[in-house]
């Protein structure tokens, strides 16, 4: 895919924030919308379908994160790529950015280089070749189809973020067998983009939460694995 057939959204209060690293993306070639709230970046996320959004986390009429869990429950957005723009005191927001369904975070203030860098990174994913696994799965109770990223839970179809959604695919690839974090990293984030320690063990509480708390297993100091 080429640089001017990918769709960023860049959603930010600051209007020096929106034009500094707009026009660096555009410089790159990348086909650029911007949003100054959360509100008008739903919309816009709505009619534009972008591949990639950048959200700022606290912004007015609707937050960062409120904006994140809108997109991830809308039809057609759920596979879209999101990354916040946190400042270096928001750690409490990484977490909650993760539990709201974003795919990885850019701390702020950032060089305009360095931004472009890891955007570049994210959108590898695109590229990235999935883990190998059949298109349609059945373990126990669940049914995994990753053609339509449907999955079926005890008769009940259940609707996953992107990430999630792989991270289970691999974990069900191979029942019982134990994934180690590095390899979690590597097949669900990619090695190109460095996701914060605690990055696996959201997703794996939120699997726990829908899928049901017995399925995984944490194995201390290694990894997890899916129990059947």
């Amino acid at each position: 895919m080429k640089n001017k057939d990918i769709r960023i959204l860049l959603v930010d209060d600051e209007p020096d924030i929106l034009e500094i690293l707009s026009y660096n993306l555009s410089s790159e070639g990348y086909d650029v919308i911007t949003a100054k709230n959360g509100a008008e970046g739903v919309a816009k996320a709505k009619k534009k379908q972008p591949h990639l959004i950048i959200l700022d986390v606290m912004m007015p009429e609707m937050d960062g994160i409120e904006a994140c869990e809108v997109i991830r429950n809308t039809s057609g957005l759920e596979n879209t790529i999101i990354t916040f723009l946190t400042a270096r005191s928001e750690d409490y927001s990484q977490v909650a950015g993760f539990d709201a369904g974003a795919d990885d975070y850019i701390t702020k203030p950032i060089k305009p280089k360095v931004f472009v860098s890891k955007v570049k990174a994210l959108l590898r994913r695109l590229k990235e070749d999935k883990p190998e696994i059949d298109d349609i799965v059945k373990v126990g109770n669940i049914i995994i189809n990753r053609e339509e990223y449907k999955i079926i839970n005890n008769g009940e179809e259940l609707t996953l973020p992107r990430k999630e959604f792989e991270l289970l695919a691999l974990l069900t690839s191979k029942p019982n067998k134990v994934f180690k974090r590095e390899v979690i990293l590597d097949k669900v984030w990619g090695n190109e983009v460095v996701v914060g320690g605690r990055t696996i063990d959201v997703h794996i509480r939120k699997l726990r939460e829908k899928i049901g708390d017995e399925n995984f297993k944490t194995v201390k100091g290694v990894g997890y694995k899916f129990i059947i």
